[in-house]
């Protein structure tokens, strides 16, 4: 809160507090992505990171070729290498302690696929809202609404789960789910075991391979035609640390919930029983105590989604998010102009026919982001001091692998 105190009428005024215009996130780790669909590039600076972490490209390459387009028949055709480069931050190969500076190079841009969009809102787009906000807006490939944008996000994204992986063995982990109707069982995924290699087996990132073929089969189905589904993507948070979130405003569902649902195409979010526990009694529905064969406090089952009271219990987070159908597609669409004239539109381009496969990396690095942020935030008030070791546990707890390097 900002106060500014007047000496001649001895008045004290609040003044509001503005900050950047939502293109930053987090409070201790901060994001910030830059950059547009059809400029000359994107990426991100984040500021907060801790020094002394070893760092390079690779460790962002990985998961940013997870993201990137023309991968496979399911995702956009649109070919971009997404190579980064670090330009601050980062000394001798660790990180400083100072802002670092990401960017990817846009290769593949083709600004005469937007023609039609200077003319026309496209249905379900930003177009018209951007301009009902701002009064004008980039057409070429839809400016920050672009997915291109995310690039940033899984570039920082990756920055946080190096940290998290080594102070306290905490893993991100997210895969597709449903593609339209095709929806995986319920328990047909082990959460305690599935790993990284499993959900990358195939094109639309689903640990499970026979679901995988009929969740293709689906997009395949829709590519052909011009038409694009929607799917919904799960993601994971194994050895999570307890006492992360806040109470009341600052929830740990409330952070998660607005990181994920800040992904384009995102319109639904699910922890833990989600809506279906709207249906259960509270007998079927609460999640009893234990303690395990180490003494610790466990719960039998997981319906809270390892989140009760808007802090961390410690047993696996699981979240859901839903991702509404690419609304850029190959069909001629009823829409009007910015003179308000009603026309056919017929949009060009190149785009996926559905985002599911490529949102998996996206929507991990948001989980990331924000449980890196709460880490700290956590130390900061409740680990600065020793803890009440009957009642608390360390953060890194069972990983003392944690070893900035030496510089």
């Amino acid at each position: 809160m900002l106060f500014l105190f007047d000496h001649k009428s001895d008045k004290l005024y609040y003044l509001t507090e503005i900050q950047a215009a939502g293109s930053t996130f987090g409070n201790y780790f901060r994001v910030t992505t830059f950059g547009e669909s059809n400029g000359g590039g994107v990426g991100c600076i984040v500021d907060g990171c801790p020094p002394r972490i070893p760092l390079s490209e690779a460790d962002l390459q990985g998961d940013l070729d997870r993201r990137r387009p023309g991968q496979s028949r399911v995702t956009t055709p649109r070919k971009e290498t997404d190579t980064c480069r670090i330009y601050s931050g980062v000394s001798e190969g660790v990180t400083t302690g100072t802002p670092i500076h990401v960017l990817v190079p846009n290769t593949d841009h083709r600004e005469q696929d937007y023609k039609e969009m200077s003319i026309a809102y496209r249905p379900s787009h930003a177009d018209a809202t951007y301009d009902m906000k701002y009064g004008v807006r980039a057409v070429q490939g839809g400016g920050r609404s672009s997915a291109r944008e995310t690039i940033g996000r899984v570039a920082s994204g990756a920055i946080a789960k190096k940290i998290l992986k080594q102070f306290s063995g905490t893993e991100v982990l997210a895969y597709v789910s449903q593609v339209q109707q095709v929806l995986l069982p319920d328990g047909s995924v082990d959460h305690d075991t599935v790993t990284l290699d499993q959900i990358e087996s195939n094109i639309v990132r689903c640990p499970n391979p026979e679901y995988a073929e009929k969740m293709i089969a689906a997009i395949d189905a829709v590519r052909i035609r011009g038409d694009s589904v929607g799917g919904v993507v799960t993601c994971i948070v194994r050895n999570a640390p307890r006492g992360l979130g806040s109470p009341v405003f600052d929830k740990l569902e409330a952070e998660l919930a607005k990181a994920v649902m800040s992904v384009p195409a995102s319109k639904g979010f699910e922890l833990g029983s989600g809506f279906s526990g709207a249906f259960l009694t509270g007998s079927e529905h609460n999640d009893e105590f234990y303690t395990d064969e180490h003494g610790r406090i466990r719960t039998r089952t997981n319906r809270s989604g390892g989140i009760q009271g808007g802090i961390s219990n410690g047993e696996i987070i699981n979240m859901r998010v839903a991702f509404k159908p690419t609304p850029a597609i190959s069909r001629k669409q009823h829409t009007v102009t910015r003179e308000k004239k009603e026309i056919e539109l017929l949009v060009h381009g190149r785009h996926d026919p559905c985002v599911a496969p490529r949102a998996v990396p996206v929507v991990e690095a948001m989980v990331a982001l924000v449980l890196v942020d709460q880490l700290m935030a956590q130390y900061a008030q409740c680990n600065l001091f020793p803890i009440n070791a009957e009642l608390q546990e360390p953060l890194s707890l069972g990983f003392p692998n944690f070893e900035p390097a030496m510089i």
